[in-house]
C-alpha cells in the first residue's frame, strides 16, 4: 500500500510505503541513512508523547511460548517500559499442559468449551506455568551488551495477586478446579507498577480457603484491564487479526460491529479461537478498556508495529471509531504545522509567514486518529464572489493513502455549502490530475476573484483549478 500525502501547490508526493519502511528498519545499520532513521524517530514522538505513564495488559498464549517467540517479545515489552509504559504481562500455557499431561500418560477433557481440570491436570498446570513464569523471569534479566536488554533493569512482580472461585457444575458437569477470576488485587498491582515494575500473571488463581484454580489467559487479562481501567490491552494471538468474509484484515471494529461479527455464523470462519479473542476484546470495551488489540505473534515486532504505526499490523477494538475528521482548534496548530511545514521546506506548499495558521485557524479542518493530527485543509471564502479556495490540503505519509485526501476534499466542499458559496477553487503546480478526476476544471487565473487574482504569484505559475458545487 503507497503511503502518500497532498499539498494545496502540489501534487501527491510519494513516500516510503509501509513495506519499504519495514525493510529500511530491518536492513543492517549500515545501510539505513541518518535521514531515514531521523525522520522515523520523529515519526513515532507523538506515540512515545501520549503512552508514557500510560497502563497496557499485554497477554499471550503458550502458543507463542512453544512457536519461540517469547525472547524476542520480551525484548519488545522492556523496550516499551524503558518509554515510561506501565505493564501487566499475563501469559499462557495451554500447549504446555497438554504436553505435560501427554509425559503423564494422560488426555486432556474439555467440555462446552472448557478444560475440566481434575487433580492430575492441576499439577500439570502447576509445573506448565511454573516453568513459562521462570522463562518470563530470566528473559527480563537478560543485560548482555549489543543486545536490546542491554543496561536495563527491570524487576518483574507477581504472586498471590488474583483471586478465583470454582465454575462448578454445569449442566451436570463438574469442572472440578476450572475457575473463573473473582477479584484483582488492584491497590497491589498499581503499586508495583508505581515502582517501575512489570506486574506477572499467570493463568492462575486462589480462593480464600487456599484452593488453586485453573483460569485462563483471556479471562485474568480483560479482568486485570477493566480493574485498572488499563488504556490498552493487547493480546499477541496466533490468528492474524479479525477477519472478514473475504478474508480481509478488519483493522478496526467497533463494539457494535464486534457484536454483529459474533452474532454471525461465517464472519470469523467458524473460529472459535477467534470468536474467544473477540468475545475477549469485546468484554474489555464494555468494561470502559477504550482499545483493545488483537495483533498476530508470527510477525517479529507486531507488538511495536502494531503500537507505533498509523494502522498498526493487527485488529482493534474500540468503544468508538478512533478517526474523526471535525473542525480545528487552537490544539491544533502544532499538529497542523508538523504535517505542513516539510512541505513548505521542499517548495510544494508557498511558505506562509509565523502565526498565520494559528491566525486562520478557524479556517482548517483536520483529521485526528487516535488523538495525532494526520492530515489538514483549509477553506478560505470569497463571499463576493461566491467562490472559496480549498487551500493547505496536506496528509501525513503515515496515513498510508486511506483516501483521507479525499475525505478533506468533501469535507470542504460540504462547508462551502453550508455558507452558501457556489464554487471552490485550488492553486497548484503538480496535483492538477487528481484534483480533474474529482469534478474539477482548469480555468484561467482572471477567473479568481478579485481579491485572490492581486495575490496570484506569476512566477509560481500555479494551475489553476475550478468546481461548481451541487446544491
Amino acid at each position: 500500500m503507497t503511503q502518500r500525502r497532498l499539498a494545496h501547490d502540489d501534487d501527491p508526493k510519494t513516500a516510503l510505503s509501509l513495506q519499504k519502511s519495514q525493510q529500511a528498519l530491518s536492513m543492517p545499520a549500515q545501510t539505513v541513512t541518518a535521514s531515514q532513521f531521523v525522520s522515523w524517530l520523529r515519526s513515532v514522538a507523538p506515540y512515545i508523547h501520549n503512552f508514557r505513564n500510560r497502563t497496557f495488559v499485554v497477554g499471550f498464549p503458550g502458543e507463542l511460548v512453544q512457536a519461540g517467540r517469547l525472547n524476542a517479545l520480551i525484548q519488545d515489552i522492556a523496550l516499551l517500559t524503558a518509554l515510561g509504559i506501565r505493564i501487566v504481562v499475563v501469559h499462557g500455557c495451554k500447549p504446555q499442559v497438554e504436553e505435560q499431561l501427554r509425559l503423564r500418560g494422560l488426555e486432556g477433557r474439555f467440555a462446552q468449551g472448557m478444560r475440566i481440570t481434575d487433580s492430575p491436570a492441576l499439577e500439570c498446570l502447576k509445573e506448565a506455568s511454573g516453568e513459562i513464569r521462570l522463562d518470563i523471569e530470566a528473559a527480563f534479566s537478560q543485560g548482555l551488551p549489543n543486545t536490546p536488554m542491554a543496561n536495563s533493569a527491570i524487576r518483574v512482580i507477581s504472586g498471590n495477586l488474583v483471586s478465583a472461585r470454582p465454575v462448578g457444575i454445569v449442566n451436570g458437569v463438574d469442572f472440578q478446579h476450572t475457575g473463573l477470576v473473582r477479584k484483582i488485587d488492584r491497590a497491589a498491582i498499581r503499586s508495583a507498577l508505581d515502582y517501575g515494575s512489570v506486574v506477572l500473571l499467570s493463568p492462575l488463581g486462589f480462593s480464600p480457603t487456599g484452593e488453586a484454580f485453573n483460569l485462563t489467559m483471556e479471562d485474568v487479562a480483560v479482568t486485570t484491564a477493566i480493574a485498572l481501567d488499563a488504556d490498552k490491552m493487547i493480546f499477541l494471538t496466533e490468528l492474524p487479526g479479525m477477519l472478514d468474509e473475504a478474508g480481509d484484515l478488519l483493522s478496526e471494529i467497533s463494539e457494535a460491529s464486534a457484536r454483529k461479527l459474533l452474532a454471525s455464523s461465517d464472519a470469523l470462519h467458524h473460529s472459535e479461537v477467534a470468536r474467544g479473542y473477540l468475545q475477549a476484546a469485546l468484554k474489555a470495551a464494555e468494561g470502559g478498556v477504550e482499545r483493545s488489540h488483537l495483533v498476530p505473534f508470527d510477525t517479529d515486532g507486531s507488538l511495536l508495529l502494531e503500537l507505533f504505526l498509523h494502522d498498526g499490523v493487527g485488529s482493534m477494538v474500540v468503544e468508538e471509531t478512533l478517526e474523526a475528521l471535525r473542525e480545528a482548534s487552537i490544539d491544533d496548530v502544532g499538529g497542523i504545522l508538523s504535517i505542513i511545514r516539510p512541505l513548505e521546506e521542499d517548495g510544494t506548499l508557498v511558505q506562509r509567514e509565523p502565526g498565520t495558521v494559528e491566525r486562520d485557524i478557524e479556517r482548517f479542518s483536520v483529521i485526528e486518529h487516535d488523538g495525532v493530527i494526520f492530515g489538514c485543509a483549509a477553506l478560505f471564502p470569497f463571499p463576493e464572489s461566491g467562490m472559496g479556495e480549498m487551500a493547505c490540503v496536506a496528509v501525513n505519509p503515515g496515513a498510508q493513502g486511506q483516501g483521507d485526501g479525499e475525505r478533506l476534499l468533501r469535507h470542504i466542499e460540504q462547508r462551502a455549502r453550508a455558507t452558501g458559496l457556489k464554487r471552490i477553487f485550488v492553486l497548484t503546480t503538480r496535483t492538477m490530475h487528481w484534483f480533474l478526476k474529482r469534478g474539477f476544471v482548469q480555468v484561467t487565473p482572471d477567473e479568481l476573484p478579485p481579491q485572490r487574482r492581486g495575490l496570484y504569484d506569476k512566477q509560481r505559475n500555479s494551475q489553476v483549478l475550478m468546481k461548481d458545487l451541487a446544491p
